[in-house]
């Protein structure tokens, strides 16, 4: 499955002269420390950072529980943004809780609910980095500018700025930030969608999140060239691949060609049933921390708390039921896919198209995909 929104209807208004929004990190301040998530966890600071969260992050199930403060901040930082938005663009941005549209994400160009970046001014887009901030780490945050920059940088490559448009991102609100009942946010555009749900007393459930990049490294004949957004996510698995030895390879192995996309994409969350590949049980330590590593990269797109609380719920479902799973060639630049697969948590990450410099990737917690489990427990208390 190739990216066939590119044939869709899409909106777009003009208006393509800016990036869509300014430079202010400056405003990325909420539980910020320094440097957080820069370095990656060892295993020993992670169990430490769980148990810093208190008892209940040891109940299996209870870790997205231990952050209510993320819920307060996000109803706040989603208040204001709504607050900042003419009445109009208020009507946009807010869809009733039960609306179809909640669970419709997707990763291809097209028109989206909810107000888009072009048509906020200045204050209604600090505002809406600031909801973004009560989520993201730094490096989260910079990672959805970078695949909002990478939108404009394939405009320029293709010489197609009126579809590749870095403005047609869009945030949509479900229901009601304010009062004590579930409700959820989502932001998203082309390569991009996070889908937030807030179950106040209970949590935040953050997946599914999608980040792709095109083109995966930006070619010498661009300003930015050099340019890898998921680098870091590539490295790590191709020092992973070559650490593995011939039989724990052929046991990952689970295809010579590369998949060609994710499998878990939009509507079909919970396509994967079965493990495959290699058990981490099987791996060595260094393989191991190889593959926890992966999943910090992905997790930590998240702030401290919801980055702990979710390698807390892996841990505690066991690290040796995750499974690693590899098809295409180990050789870097040519097509390749991987996943990393247990009870609580799925990665999949795709290099196929043009030539191999196309990423898809997409990390879902199976049982928490738009905050499901969350719901059971709020539906369950509140009857």
């Amino acid at each position: 499955m190739h990216d066939h929104g590119d044939d869709h209807a899409h909106d777009h208004h003009g208006g393509h002269d800016h990036d869509g929004h300014g430079h202010h990190h400056h405003h990325h301040h909420h539980a910020q420390t320094a440097g957080a998530g820069a370095q990656p966890l060892s295993r020993r600071a992670l169990i430490g950072s769980v148990a810093a969260l208190g008892a209940s992050a040891a109940l299996p199930g209870m870790a997205w529980a231990t952050v209510p403060a993320v819920a307060a901040d996000m109803a706040k930082a989603v208040g204001a943004w709504l607050a900042a938005l003419s009445p109009a663009l208020r009507r946009k941005a807010v869809l009733g809780w039960s609306s179809r549209r909640r669970g419709d994400w997707h990763y291809i160009p097209r028109g989206r609910p909810g107000v888009t970046l072009k048509e906020m001014g200045a204050a209604q887009t600090k505002a809406l980095w600031d909801v973004l901030a009560t989520l993201l780490s730094r490096r989260g945050v910079q990672q959805i500018e970078g695949i909002i920059k990478l939108e404009r940088v394939l405009g320029e490559l293709t010489d197609n700025l009126e579809f590749r448009d870095p403005a047609n991102y869009a945030l949509v609100v479900f229901g009601n930030p304010a009062g004590a009942a579930p409700w959820a946010w989502r932001f998203e555009g082309h390569h991009l969608s996070v889908s937030v749900m807030v179950a106040p007393g209970h949590g935040v459930g953050v997946t599914p999140a999608f980040f792709g990049a095109n083109p995966a490294k930006v070619p010498s004949r661009h300003r930015h060239a050099g340019f890898r957004l998921l680098g870091g996510e590539e490295d790590a698995v191709f020092s992973l691949v070559g650490s593995l030895d011939g039989a724990l390879r052929a046991a990952a192995v689970i295809g010579e060609r590369s998949l060609g996309d994710i499998v878990a994409g939009p509507g079909r969350e919970d396509e994967l049933k079965r493990y495959q590949g290699v058990a981490l049980a099987r791996l060595n330590e260094a393989q191991t921390a190889g593959v926890m590593r992966i999943l910090e990269l992905f997790t930590g797109t998240l702030r401290p708390e919801l980055a702990s609380a979710a390698m807390a719920r892996v841990t505690e479902a066991g690290v040796g039921a995750l499974h690693f799973a590899w098809a295409g060639s180990p050789t870097r630049g040519r097509p390749h896919y991987f996943r990393v697969h247990g009870p609580k948590t799925l990665v999949e990450y795709d290099n196929t198209q043009d030539g191999a410099n196309h990423v898809h990737s997409v990390w879902i917690d199976p049982e928490g995909a738009f905050g499901r489990d969350l719901l059971k427990k709020h539906y369950r208390d509140a009857h």
